[in-house]
Parts: structure tokens; C-alpha cells; sequence
């Protein structure tokens, strides 16, 4: 079995990444930063000695490098069973105030990389006939709150994509789910004076995520939403 993963270097990817690797299957992991890519790998071949990691270093919101990955994992791998579009990246603001261009920056990270990687790799799961596409939302993808400016935009639209992209695919035998997690610890909120259990727990999230990919074939969740115990932040 074969998982890509992006934005696997850090927080809930990473916690993804072990788990999905616990369970018998070979990584395809994206991130910017190759040294955490390097120790995250050396982490699963040192637990896992029997999964195969193909890492590589890109930058989600150029296109040209998602199809590069994307060509990269068909030639590593041949198939793909889950994919997992994880990657993104938050600009707190207003939308009257915040500084031009940071809506196209997280639109082209938050949502199209999404959408470019999908195009790539989901046509091989359609010729296998199965596969499971996993769209990395947020809380915010369905309330706008304080400070939210265009980085709740981008999470809009992201979860409008997983719900054409489910529309597309459930008839190929190609399942789509939106996570949407609350608050949970991870490289966007550290150093944030809280007490530790107030956010959740990236292996929580994880843990999820797996519980949906293991159901049978004819079950599909479609969407999860995932808090705090003690509500949003």
C-alpha cells in the first residue's frame, strides 16, 4: 500500500506519516525543509525498517514542482492508494488590512496545491479502481472568526473543492474525505502560551484519519469535524 503525504515534515502530517507507516504502508512525503524531511525518514526507517520513504523537497504552491512530485511518485511507486493533501500555511489578518497578496499566497498554497496534486494522482487510482483522497481542512473552512482574513478564504474553498472532487469520484470506486480539525498543536502555534491539553494532539488528528481510510469499501466519510474538548480558541 502507497500514501502521499504533504506538509509531512511537521505536526499533523508528520503524525500522519508514522501512522500510516505503522500500518504497512510505503511514503511519498513532500515538504519544504529536506533536512526535516531527512530525520522524519531516517524516524520510520528506524521504526519501521520495512517501509519504503521517498522524500522530496518542493514548495506546494509552484505547480510545476506538485507535477514534478506528483511524476516522481507514479515512477517510485506505480500506484497510490491514499492521498493526503495536508500542506498549507496560515496568515492571520483581516481582509481590509492585511497586505496584498496574502490571499493569492494562501489560496495557491491552501487550495491549489490540492488541486494540482489531485489532477496528478488521482487518475491512477481511477485506473486501479480504488483510493482514498483526504483534503486537509479546518474548523475555519465553515466559521469565519476573528483575525481569520484570507487564510479562512482558502479553507472555504479547499472543502468546496473536496466536495466536487467527492461528487466526481464516488462512482470510480474513489473515496474523499474533508478533515476539519480545530486548534492542535503544530509548528503554527508554538510558542503560544496555553496550557498543553487546551489543543489537541497531532496523533489525535492522525488517528482519525486512519479510522476513516480502514472502512470497508462501500463506507465513505465524507467529513469529520474534530475539537478541543473545551471548544475553539
Amino acid at each position: 500500500m502507497n500514501t502521499v503525504i504533504t506538509g509531512a515534515s511537521k505536526g499533523i502530517g508528520k503524525a500522519i506519516a508514522l501512522k500510516f507507516a505503522s500500518q504497512g504502508h510505503n511514503l511519498a512525503l513532500c515538504a519544504r525543509n529536506v533536512s526535516d524531511l531527512n530525520l522524519l525518514k531516517k524516524e520510520i526507517n528506524t521504526q519501521y525498517p520495512n517501509i519504503k520513504v521517498f522524500i522530496k523537497s518542493i514548495d506546494i504552491s509552484k505547480p510545476n514542482e506538485l507535477r514534478a512530485f506528483g511524476a516522481d511518485v507514479i515512477s517510485e511507486f506505480g500506484e497510490v492508494d491514499a492521498l493526503i493533501n495536508n500542506g498549507g500555511v496560515f496568515f492571520s489578518g483581516n481582509v481590509l488590512e492585511e497586505e496584498e497578496g496574502v490571499l493569492a499566497a494562501q489560496i495557491e498554497t491552501n487550495l491549489y496545491s490540492a488541486y494540482h496534486l489531485s489532477r496528478e494522482i488521482v487518475p491512477v487510482m481511477i485506473r486501479k479502481g480504488s483510493g482514498h483522497v483526504f483534503n486537509m481542512c479546518s474548523i475555519a473552512s465553515q466559521i469565519a472568526y476573528p483575525n481569520g482574513g484570507s487564510y479562512t478564504i482558502s479553507k472555504f474553498a479547499l472543502l468546496g473543492f473536496s466536495k466536487v472532487l467527492r461528487e466526481e469520484l464516488k462512482d470510480k470506486g474513489i473515496k474523499v474525505t474533508s478533515i476539519l480539525p480545530g486548534a492542535t498543536w503544530s509548528a503554527s502555534w508554538s510558542g503560544v502560551d496555553l496550557p498543553h491539553e487546551r489543543l489537541m494532539e497531532a496523533e489525535d488528528i492522525a488517528d482519525t484519519v486512519w479510522a476513516a481510510y480502514a472502512l470497508g469499501p462501500s463506507a465513505v466519510v465524507e467529513e469529520i469535524v474534530i475539537r478541543p474538548q473545551l471548544g475553539d480558541l
